[in-house]
């Protein structure tokens, strides 16, 4: 029997809190749609990762609102349950970045997104793990790592994407680097990096990665870059213009793809997931989990990339 309930997942503070004046025409739009929706809105962080192993096989469809912070809690309560037992996923983003949805297409606007819910496809996404956690396009630590949880919401409202970066350069002088060993496909890589990201996605923190590299969300491979320490002024301006130019074959830049990697540290690193505080860690296992989730995305998207 074809399961026709929607649990409509809001974080009601997301952003500039815009879906507080918009929730009641998306519900309509879902209800007139066919869908039987329950509406949600989340009173704590973590929320929706302890609920959806409880709730989520009761519905035939996961629609959540918020921005990539709520994205990441949902994937990680959907990871939380049997693969059977895991409704597909529709995003309607509402926070400043939402890397998740550029990668995806899927518009930023509420009611379009809305609208390809209701007429999209699913597209089999992966997933990265974390541990026993998950993230839907990154896991990084180091440098700026902590301006997107640490960057006040007021000034993310006003300012958009130049509020990350605006709080990144404040925070220039103080970077710190770890010494660490990056284990992949065989091979062990040493060093100090000052800054380290493994993602599945192709834009992070608002702007798209290595052009032309060919990267999917559901290849089955994940992007690693790691920033070595420049132990000088010139080193420094040699590595930033790498980055710039997006040379990965720079000494300062080590970068390759993969399934999995294991991250071992001296210290313990403080590492962000999906652009929320995900805890610290010496050692932390990095895996991609293949075609773990179905997001819902415009019809003309999905069956290229499902291919």
């Amino acid at each position: 029997m074809d399961n026709r309930r929607m649990l409509f997942l809001i974080n009601p503070h997301a952003g500039k809190a815009e879906i507080k004046g918009k929730a009641l025409d998306l519900i309509d739009l879902f209800v007139r749609g066919g869908w039987e929706v329950t509406v949600h809105t989340t009173q704590r962080r973590l929320e929706i990762a302890d609920l959806l192993p409880r709730r989520a096989g009761q519905y035939g469809l996961i629609v959540c609102s918020g921005g990539d912070g709520t994205l990441n809690e949902t994937i990680t309560g959907l990871m939380r349950c049997l693969p059977e037992g895991r409704p597909p996923v529709g995003y309607i983003p509402a926070g400043t970045v939402n890397d998740f949805a550029s990668s995806l297409g899927i518009s930023k606007n509420m009611h379009e997104a809305a609208a390809t819910i209701l007429s999209g496809e699913p597209f089999l996404c992966d997933v990265g793990a974390f541990g026993d956690r998950y993230f839907s396009y990154i896991a990084a630590f180091g440098a700026f790592t902590d301006v997107s949880y640490q960057t006040p919401q007021q000034s993310k409202n006003l300012l958009g994407r130049a509020a990350y970066f605006l709080e990144a350069i404040l925070r220039l002088p103080a970077v710190k680097a770890y010494r660490m060993s990056v284990t992949h496909d065989g091979e062990t890589v040493e060093g100090e990096f000052l800054f380290g990201m493994v993602t599945n996605a192709t834009s992070v923190g608002g702007f798209k990665l290595r052009a032309g590299a060919n990267i999917s969300m559901n290849d089955g491979l994940l992007e690693a870059v790691f920033l070595r320490n420049p132990k000088s002024a010139l080193e420094a301006q040699a590595l930033i213009g790498a980055v710039l130019r997006q040379e990965y074959d720079s000494e300062f830049v080590t970068a390759f793809r993969t399934t999995r990697l294991t991250v071992r540290a001296e210290e313990k690193v403080p590492w962000t997931l999906d652009g929320e505080f995900g805890g610290t860690a010496r050692q932390v296992r990095i895996a991609n989990c293949p075609r773990a989730i179905r997001v819902i995305t415009a019809p003309a998207r999905a069956p290229a990339e499902n291919a």
